[in-house]
């Protein structure tokens, strides 16, 4: 029997579940709405759509190494509350997750939750389907970076049980432990002070003039003459900088020192050259609007 749009339609506004998933399961029973909706269900797609709607800002990131070191991952999977977060299950199924994508190549979350599971025959999002049926609230796989390195070492550091984790990839000849080291104290260093640059070769012309202006209105509103703005502005932006810059911050272990001169001992002390190539923050939640939930509304609601 031929699927036609219409029918996906129906059965995607009876069960909420996605439009493939409808002409996937529609194809399978032959067109048979009832039993289209009834594999939907059995399979936890219809209950786990209808829970999609529902914010998911807890969770948890976790990250996987290489063996040599040369290639790291690191995932945040989000759950709706911190309760599933700390769940043994969940903090498995994150872990997984940061296993397929070091063993897989993917563009994007919809090619990773069409990979298999590790271990399994079921896809990531199948998974996870059965996961939100079983637990009874939404969850997602929001983001994941992969880091590769020819020449050097990369390191990680998970802060908070999983609330914020960091890679970093140095560039360098030497494999000793100490650039492991450096890396680890780095990272530390971004989960505390979540520098937004490397450096100040990678701050963008557009955020610096967008910060002048506001620096300069500032200065101006505070009374100061016009004729003294311009060099109290580049002084702001020159510490603004030493804040936003990862090599020029203040190392956090070490307040004599600023990353860059920790990486120049480093350097000298093992004879080589480093090079910070690379770093990814992700901290749990980051930019979801949360739902302010209103507890005595909620249970008015289930009493009318």
């Amino acid at each position: 029997m031929a699927i036609t749009a219409a029918m996906v339609k129906e059965i995607r506004v009876k069960t909420g579940a996605g439009m493939m998933d409808c002409k996937k399961a529609l194809t399978e029973v032959d067109g048979d709405m009832e039993k289209a909706i009834d594999l939907l269900r059995e399979k936890g797609l219809a209950k786990a759509a209808k829970k999609s709607g529902r914010v998911a800002a807890e969770g948890l990131v976790d990250m996987c190494m290489s063996d040599d070191k040369k290639s790291a991952t690191i995932v945040e999977v989000n759950s709706e509350t911190d309760f599933v977060a700390k769940n043994d299950d969940f903090k498995k199924f994150v872990k997984d997750i940061a296993v397929t994508v070091l063993k897989t190549d993917n563009a994007d979350i919809e090619s990773l939750m069409a990979q298999k599971y590790i271990d399994a025959e079921e896809t990531v999002q199948e998974v996870l389907n059965a996961k939100i049926a079983t637990i009874g609230e939404n969850m997602n796989v929001r983001r994941f970076e992969k880091f590769e390195v020819e020449n050097g070492q990369i390191a990680g550091y998970i802060h908070g049980g999983g609330k914020i984790g960091v890679l970093v990839a140095l560039e360098t000849g030497s494999d000793s432990e100490e650039i492991i080291a450096l890396g680890k104290d780095i990272a530390m260093q971004v989960a505390a002070m979540n520098p937004k640059y490397i450096s100040r070769d990678d701050v963008d012309e557009a955020y610096i003039a967008h910060e002048t202006e506001i620096l300069k209105q500032q200065a101006l509103n505070e009374g100061k003459p016009a004729q003294i703005v311009e060099k109290m502005v580049v002084g702001r932006m020159n510490k603004q900088l030493q804040e936003v810059c990862l090599l020029n911050q203040t190392f956090v272990k070490n307040p004599d020192l600023t990353v860059e001169k920790l990486v120049k001992e480093v350097a000298t002390k093992l004879n080589t050259e480093i090079k910070v190539a690379k770093v990814m923050r992700f901290e749990v939640g980051e930019g979801i609007e949360k739902k302010e939930e209103n507890f005595a509304e909620e249970v008015a609601k289930q009493l009318k």
